[in-house]
């Protein structure tokens, strides 16, 4: 009996992964992954004299020995992520180097590198396969494979630094957020706060006191910190001001001073890269990285940005100044400016009096499990397939967690996934996303696809379900969207499945494509039930919801292509970036890309986790691009009639059966041309965005 808790292709013991164990086990894996790798080396020798490859014996082998490394290291980082604690992140740093080294290895094998590029001249391979060859052998040479040997170890050296300068970036950030917080005592301090927000605080307060009594909401103590759910509902809901530029000075400047600062750590991973892409042949690491994605060169990225930054901007101008004119009409001193800490507090206010939508006072129409089962529906009618909750059939890593199973028309199980949806801010980082836990294989063992699915929403308190925001309810369907991706893919390649292979920038289409239905009217009214009355949420409040989508639409746009514009920049611009910090660089381009400039404490980029700690470098223009092909997808939902169902039911059958099923085996742009007969275009999301009467 395997005694390892390494047992790739089935689901994790997670309990099993103590640091203890890990330390002890994972060497084993990499001897073990080492030996492998020699091996294949020999056997693909010996075919290659023989002249004798083809994919079984070439393509196979490999997979499963990046598999294997991918399912072990994965669940060391998921743990990472959900668990952190401080040994596992020191074991965490400490294996690293192995894993980058090891990967370089498998990626600078010149006999690995020769057998593909002569299978790929000796065959005439379907397009899904020569697909996979040419981004196999394109990998390659970004790693490093076609270099001479000091360039070799000089970019193996660059690697492993950038993979500890992340690590080290990623882990500063979650530090600084955590050690930030003020205890409040007075109510005043804390006026116009929700009881929900009030509650979370308190109940904080009294952890980091370690108090016994019972938690007094109406009383305090408070604890105020800079996890997100209570960071955005402090900066919404607070009346007190002072406190507010308190809270937003020291989210903004998080990891930016002190020993944990980031400034220097950007700078030195904006330098490596840049030597690393020129190592490669390539002038920046924004052209290394778009050589891989959709968009293909920085100019087609810059072009769709500015078509959407100049409505965007003209639009965020006129909201800045009703901002203004309403918050001086009711109370705000006309000698003062608005700040960056009064825009959310006045938003709020605006959006009561406009639409008479308090967004807070929706929560209790979304309790998770209501959410859920709509969300399920949903799927159910759009893509024929049935979600049932299996949470006792899987080993969790948290009591918070859930695990559901994917059934097809047949009732044959064809995926599971894993939810973890309540934010721990001690051990667990912010933001949500979806990981592979294990991926669709068809090779050997059969392997159906399991997705991690992870959120930071409110937790459920005592008396009261995890109540969610309107927000919280689009993330998930988010999130789902990325997961269904993952879990319903139908090509059997497994280097193609799922999300495997999908260029970067086209990844998030299905993601944004499912909260496009969080603005239906039957979905959201199926959705939304009253957690104590079972009342639905009315038509009303409904209307008000779809009118809120482009409340201030202008700044938020703004926003989303000021960090996608710094990110291109950082990346690119290499000559006319000289001499400047990266700070400097993101403040010229504010200039154009917000209506209130950044305060001289905003370190923002410190805390940047998206591309200097996440896979988004010279990508985050990524979620805009996709936004693009997500609106346009789902506007053939509404050209059809989104109330009759048999349309819907026909036309989420094409769209599971090209963009959910058919992953990664044919260009994003083909994918998308067969769903929609046609190539993207930006009307649908200008129009969606609320931008398209001002150009």
């Amino acid at each position: 009996m395997d005694t390892s808790i390494f047992r790739y292709g089935e689901l994790p013991e997670f309990k099993e992964f103590t640091p203890e164990n890990i330390s002890n086990q994972f060497p084993v894996v990499l001897e073990n992954l080492a030996e492998d790798f020699n091996n294949i080396e020999k056997n693909l020798s010996n075919y290659l004299i023989q002249n004798n490859l083809n994919w079984d014996k070439v393509i196979n082998p490999l997979n499963e020995l990046n598999e294997i490394l991918r399912w072990s290291w994965g669940v060391i980082s998921h743990l990472n992520a959900v668990n952190n604690s401080e040994s596992l992140r020191d074991i965490y740093s400490k294996f690293l180097p192995k894993i980058i080294s090891l990967s370089n290895k498998f990626g600078q094998s010149k006999i690995i590198y020769k057998s593909l590029v002569k299978l790929k001249e000796t065959n005439n391979f379907d397009q899904i396969r020569n697909r996979i060859l040419d981004k196999e052998i394109l990998e390659m040479q970004h790693r490093g494979i076609s270099l001479q040997k000091n360039d070799q170890e000089n970019f193996n050296n660059i690697a492993e630094k950038l993979g500890k300068l992340s690590t080290d970036f990623s882990n500063n950030v979650l530090d600084a957020t955590n050690k930030w917080f003020l205890i409040l005592n007075k109510k005043s301090e804390v006026e116009g706060l929700p009881e929900r927000v009030l509650e979370l605080m308190a109940i904080s307060a009294q952890n980091h006191l370690k108090k016994d009594k019972e938690v007094d909401i109406k009383n305090g103590p408070w604890k105020l910190s800079l996890d997100i759910p209570t960071y955005t509902s402090f900066m919404t809901y607070a009346n007190d001001r002072n406190l507010r530029e308190k809270l937003y000075k020291a989210f903004v400047s998080r990891a930016s001073q002190g020993e944990k600062n980031n400034s220097q750590i950007i700078e030195e991973i904006l330098s490596l890269r840049t030597k690393q892409a020129n190592l490669l042949g390539y002038n920046s690491w924004a052209e290394l990285s778009l050589s891989t994605k959709m968009a293909k060169e920085i100019k087609n990225v810059e072009n769709l940005l500015e078509e959407l930054r100049e409505p965007a901007f003209k639009t965020a101008k006129i909201e800045l100044e009703t901002l203004d004119k309403f918050s001086k009409a009711n109370g705000f001193p006309k000698s003062q400016d608005i700040e960056p800490w009064d825009i959310s507090y006045w938003s709020e206010l605006l959006r009561k009096e406009k639409f008479n939508l308090d967004q807070e006072s929706l929560r209790p129409w979304f309790p998770l499990n209501d959410v859920l089962k709509g969300l399920f529906k949903l799927s159910e009618k759009l893509f024929e397939i049935k979600v049932v909750e299996a949470t006792d059939e899987a080993p969790l890593w948290n009591d918070d967690v859930l695990f559901f199973n994917i059934l097809n028309k047949e009732d044959n199980k064809i995926a599971s996934f894993y939810l973890d949806p309540y934010s721990r801010p001690e051990s667990k980082r912010g933001g949500a996303w979806m990981d592979e836990c294990l991926n669709k294989n068809n090779i050997g063992k059969e392997t159906l696809p399991v997705a991690y699915l992870v959120c930071n929403q409110t937790p459920p308190s005592k008396d009261k379900p995890s109540l969610m925001s309107f927000e919280e309810v689009q993330t998930l369907f988010h999130e789902f969207g990325h997961g269904l991706q993952h879990m319903l893919t139908t090509v059997n390649l497994p280097q193609a499945a799922g999300i495997n292979n999908i260029e970067w920038d086209a990844v998030e289409l299905p993601s944004q494509f499912m909260e496009n239905w969080c603005f239906h009217k039957n979905t959201l009214l199926n959705i939304a039930k009253h957690y104590k009355t079972g009342e639905k949420l009315s038509d009303e409040n409904f209307e008000k919801l779809l009118k809120n989508r482009t409340f201030n639409c202008g700044m938020a746009t703004l926003r989303q292509l000021h960090f996608a514009l710094t990110d291109l920049r950082l990346h690119s611009i290499i000559d006319n970036n000289k001499g400047k910090t990266a700070d400097e660089i993101r403040r010229e381009i504010a200039k154009q890309t917000t209506v209130i400039e950044p305060i001289q404490e905003d370190q923002f980029l410190c805390c940047f986790s998206h591309i200097f700690a996440g896979g988004y470098s010279a990508g985050y223009y990524s979620y805009k691009w996709a936004e693009v092909l997500s609106a346009d997808a789902f506007s053939m939902f509404e050209e059809a009639d989104l109330e009759n169902s048999e349309d819907l039911k026909l036309i989420g059958k094409k769209f599971k059966d090209t963009i959910l099923s058919l992953g990664g085996s044919l260009p994003p742009l083909e994918i998308f041309k067969l769903f929609r007969g046609r190539e993207p275009q930006t009307d649908s999301l200008i129009r969606h965005l609320g931008l398209s009467g001002t150009t």
